[in-house]
């Protein structure tokens, strides 16, 4: 197949993935709205025979300082044919068209699944005291065929960022933990659950916790979004985003697709103590970020709203429920351990991506990224 890549409007873009089963959140055009401090630009690649699109980018734009040049960054993409023996074929042209227009250097994540492991390997993992790294656990499931994009992409002089993935290295997490649903029904998602979650459910339904959904829209909504996630960030010792990030992030993602963005409060006797927003695109649902308050925890909130978040993304026909982002460090004392811990009662399964990738175009300008990227 002859491709030939172009600009394209957002509305070519937007139409083009919702052919699809899903695509990541990050490639849906309004994602450069909610990452309004970058310059975007979304781009087709076309069948040449038969002048069909069949494949999309998003990419986004981000000047280094001093200098007219700028990194290109496809979050989670582009979202072309991974497994296509001619993988050149549509890089190329991508990398081309991304030098014309000023980028020194390109950064993408392709959204292909490596290994897979199910809970109860993890927590075989967990138990041995020799395993510190999911890496160090047998998977469930490996993907041949990405090993095969992995080879091709190094073969064309791509470059796998520093960390290799032992975390939170990429902008994007690598390790994620999802809750397959696809041929599943409700009572085998929660007969998967253990002991502990199930339980967990069970003592908010008892407590009288009432998960309710929100509306970012309303002030008064997102002022209680705000106050919880501002506490969580206190407590998690990270930089919370401002209100204004999130009340663009509903407008702008909810202004593309009505269903695109959902917000949920766990309530005690009238009283917000938990809260989470939920994206979604096509069959994939994720869970995005999450909060809650330091006290009433005892009532087990973020159990009782993450199981009716999962029951909505089944509603909704969705074939994965995806809590996103894991460390992949398996030892206790890691500060991280607790959210792994956290989403493996779900029953489902840890899955590694392979990553995100670098092209350097300008060697030089690439380099002197790196080192303001690490000093950052």
């Amino acid at each position: 197949m002859s491709l030939t890549l172009r600009t394209i409007s957002r509305e070519q873009h937007l139409a083009y993935v919702q052919t699809l089963p899903s695509a990541s959140h990050c490639q849906v055009p309004a994602w450069a709205d909610v990452k309004n401090e970058w310059r975007a630009e979304n781009l087709g690649w076309f069948d040449e025979r038969t002048g069909e699109m069949v494949g999309v980018g998003l990419v986004l734009y981000r000047q280094l300082p001093k200098v007219k040049r700028y990194l290109a960054y496809l979050p989670e993409g582009p979202v072309i044919n991974w497994y296509s023996p001619n993988l050149e074929d549509w890089l190329k042209p991508m990398l081309a068209h991304l030098k014309q227009q000023g980028a020194f250097s390109v950064k993408m994540g392709p959204p292909v699944v490596i290994r897979r492991w199910d809970a109860a390997a993890i927590k075989k993992g967990i138990q041995d005291q020799d395993v510190k790294r999911l890496r160090d656990v047998e998977a469930t499931h490996i993907e041949p065929r990405a090993f095969e994009v992995a080879d091709r992409l190094r073969r064309m002089g791509w470059q796998q960022g520093e960390d290799g993935g032992a975390g939170f290295g990429d902008v994007q997490p690598r390790y994620v933990y999802q809750v397959p649903l696809e041929g599943r029904s409700l009572e085998d998602v929660h007969k998967g659950f253990n002991q502990l979650w199930r339980r967990n459910i069970k003592k908010a339904d008892k407590a009288g916790v009432q998960v309710v959904q929100g509306n970012m829209a309303n002030p008064y909504d997102l002022d209680e979004w705000q106050r919880l996630y501002e506490i969580t960030a206190e407590r998690d010792k990270f930089r919370p985003r401002p209100k204004a990030y999130f009340q663009r992030m509903w407008n702008v993602l909810n202004s593309e697709d009505p269903n695109r963005m959902r917000l949920y409060f766990a309530e005690h006797e009238g009283e917000r103590i938990s809260a989470a927003t939920m994206l979604i695109v096509g069959g994939h649902v994720w869970y995005s970020y999450g909060a809650s308050a330091n006290h009433k925890r005892e009532v087990r909130p973020s159990n009782a709203m993450q199981w009716r978040m999962l029951q909505d993304a089944y509603a909704l026909g969705a074939s994965v429920y995806d809590l996103r982002g894991i460390s992949d460090s398996l030892d206790e004392t890691d500060h991280l351990f607790g959210l792994i811990q956290f989403k493996v009662g779900t029953g489902g399964q840890a899955a590694e991506y392979l990553g995100e990738w670098d092209f350097p175009l300008n060697k030089l300008l690439h380099k002197a990224l790196d080192i303001y990227m690490s000093r950052r």
